[in-house]
């Protein structure tokens, strides 16, 4: 582990978490020229960015968030290219599954609604149409809504992959160095670490369930809340699913690889252990989650589950992320509280971080995500 040596070491820009949102804010910067130091307290990519299901999903996203989605996605057809490595990329289409005439309403609204804001990305399929493009799914679907160009990759493949494009470019990684305080001195920021601190004129916080204490020390707290995030693999079973699959009555994320494993999520909420950066993994909530697959794919009865496993992700109160020049401190930008559907959004998020550093303005609007947003009586 290199230690840095006193005097300081400085960068341009101090990233606070390695996760995918801080590899990649860390690609996007240093391929402009900017020196980067990364500081990971973990491993990169141990919490959200490991245990997420990989979905590369514009489908059902918040209003706020769909031009960001829409942009990231086409980075995401384009990863190749941009890093180096596809991450796994499979455009799969993804769906969201209608189990009665209520849910199917519910969706109808929904693109009705999306239709009215000039999005047409999500489309409304009946029941035949569904069966067409997964025979298997049980037949007591009454449609959903699908979306041809979203798909999944492999969450620690793409983190690893910005963190491997953003080190050629000269950034820096330094893992087991968790960021215990930070503060302005002057024209520069300091990280204060057991590995040392670490100083460079800009910071940018991107550090998951973990951000808001950081935030909380510059006199901005945020309502966030860390959960932990629980997915599992199962045994390998014959090809049945090329979609990558959602309900609109229940919380579910489902797809089959090509080896034949099925991976399950969805915002399955395990235990998080915020001081001790340790998510467990709460098996009464898979069942639950393993019978919504198995009402779906009755064959499925019997499959063995391979493992499971959790980490821990950062919740707002509004359930959007912030993504923001802080309003109290320059030089200081926050990207975290992605309420655990921010796979998807890194390769642009990252992007927009290193515009709002780069250049003090991004080229999508983001007043929806403002640290402000909650108000100044937030403790």
């Amino acid at each position: 582990m290199n230690k840095p040596s006193q005097p300081l070491r400085e960068t341009d820009v101090l990233v606070v978490g390695g996760g995918l949102h801080g590899s990649s804010s860390a690609f996007h910067m240093a391929q402009r020229g900017a020196s980067v130091t990364v500081l990971e307290a973990d491993y990169v990519g141990r919490h959200s960015s490991g245990v997420n299901a990989g979905g590369v999903r514009t489908l059902g996203r918040p209003l706020p968030e769909i031009p960001l989605s829409l942009m990231s996605r086409e980075i995401w057809h384009t990863l190749a290219e941009t890093i180096g490595d596809d991450a796994g990329f499979v455009p799969s289409g993804q769906m969201k599954i209608a189990e009665t005439q209520a849910e199917l309403d519910e969706c109808r609204e929904r693109v009705d609604l999306l239709e009215a804001h000039g999005f047409s990305h999500e489309k409304l399929i009946d029941r035949e149409t569904l069966l067409d493009i997964e025979p298997n799914i049980a037949p007591h679907v009454t449609g959903g809504v699908w979306v041809e160009r979203d798909g999944y990759a492999l969450p620690f493949r793409a983190t690893t992959a910005f963190r491997l494009a953003a080190q050629k470019h000269g950034a820096i990684f330094h893992e087991g160095t968790p960021v215990g305080r930070i503060e302005q001195r002057g024209e520069r920021w300091l990280a204060h670490t057991p590995s040392g601190t670490f100083a460079a004129e800009k910071l940018v916080v991107t550090a998951g369930a973990w951000a808001g204490e950081l935030a909380r020390q510059v006199g901005e707290p945020v309502p966030v809340h860390p959960e932990g995030l629980m997915l599992m693999v199962t045994h390998r079973v014959a090809p049945f699913c090329r979609s990558t699959l959602g309900a609109t009555g229940r919380p579910l994320s489902f797809k089959q690889f090509d080896n034949g494993t099925v991976v399950i999520g969805g915002k399955l909420i395990g235990i998080a252990d915020l001081p001790a950066r340790h998510g467990e993994v709460d098996f009464a909530r898979l069942v639950k989650s393993a019978n919504t697959v198995v009402d779906l794919f009755p064959h499925l009865r019997n499959l063995g589950i391979n493992r499971a496993w959790a980490g821990v992700e950062a919740f707002t109160d509004d359930s959007l992320p912030v993504i923001s020049p802080s309003r109290r401190a320059s030089n200081l930008t926050y990207s975290f509280g992605y309420c655990g559907s921010g796979f998807q959004l890194g390769p642009g998020c990252g992007r927009l971080v290193s515009e709002l550093v780069l250049d003090g303005r991004p080229s999508l609007p983001l007043d929806a995500f403002a640290i402000d947003r909650f108000g100044p009586m937030v403790h």
